[in-house]
């Protein structure tokens, strides 16, 4: 079936628009949120590309929050010798300078979709009331669906998935942003925060933290 390209463009596509079109790679170049409205979670494009130079800060938290419940992995232009605001770095996969070089962009884009594609025919992975579903990204407590972000279920499902093993932060940094990702081990804890909030309590810890190395998913959980 022939892909639909989700390039947005004004009068001539770019070199990178043209060499990911190429590869056969379905991207949207987000300007505006709205941009975002008409794609559905079934029919999403392979990436979302936010150009940081026309969207303001909110509107790109906005654009990475609405990414985030469609499952569609982030990579931003930032105009040179700026640095994206942290709470936007930390929520995306990657960020190039802009206007990007190509074949960077596409080296990147591919790294991204490697490491970020479904798993289709994964076991569901269960531990005591939570359940994690890989093959469609989903995740339920005591039966209730649990809303996380993209990457939040990534080091989720990377750390049920060896239940026991202790990841230091370099190591989860690495596997789930990328080896040369600009963000730094607080970048980890940040997430760890925001998903503990989300699957735990008191009674039903399931991650562990292990003081000055990093985190494990517990052998034994509490039903």
């Amino acid at each position: 079936m022939e892909r639909a390209q989700h390039l947005n463009t004004d009068n001539q596509r770019s070199d990178w628009q043209e060499l990911l079109g190429e590869e056969g790679i379905e991207a949207i170049l987000v300007q505006r949120i709205e941009e975002l409205d008409s794609i559905a979670s079934g029919d999403a494009p392979n990436i979302a590309v936010l150009d940081l130079a026309v969207l303001s800060i909110g509107d790109a938290r906005d654009c990475i929050e609405k990414c985030s419940h469609l499952k569609l992995p982030t990579i931003a232009l930032v105009p040179t010798r700026q640095v994206p605001n942290l709470d936007i770095r930390i929520e995306l996969d990657d960020f190039v300078s802009s206007p990007p070089d190509a074949d960077e962009l596409l080296t990147r884009v591919k790294r991204i979709l490697w490491r970020t594609r479904s798993e289709q025919g994964d076991d569901i992975i269960r531990a005591g009331d939570l359940i994690i579903n890989p093959s469609t990204y989903e995740v339920s407590l005591r039966g209730r669906r649990v809303n996380l972000r993209y990457k939040e279920y990534e080091l989720l499902r990377l750390l049920a998935t060896n239940p026991g093993h202790v990841y230091t932060r370099d190591a989860l940094l690495s596997t789930i942003w990328g080896y040369d990702y600009f963000g730094g081990t607080r970048t980890v804890d940040v997430h760890i925060r925001r998903l503990r909030s989300k699957i735990e309590d008191p009674e039903h810890p399931y991650i562990e933290t292990i003081w000055n190395v990093g985190y494990r998913f517990r052998d034994e959980v509490n039903a």
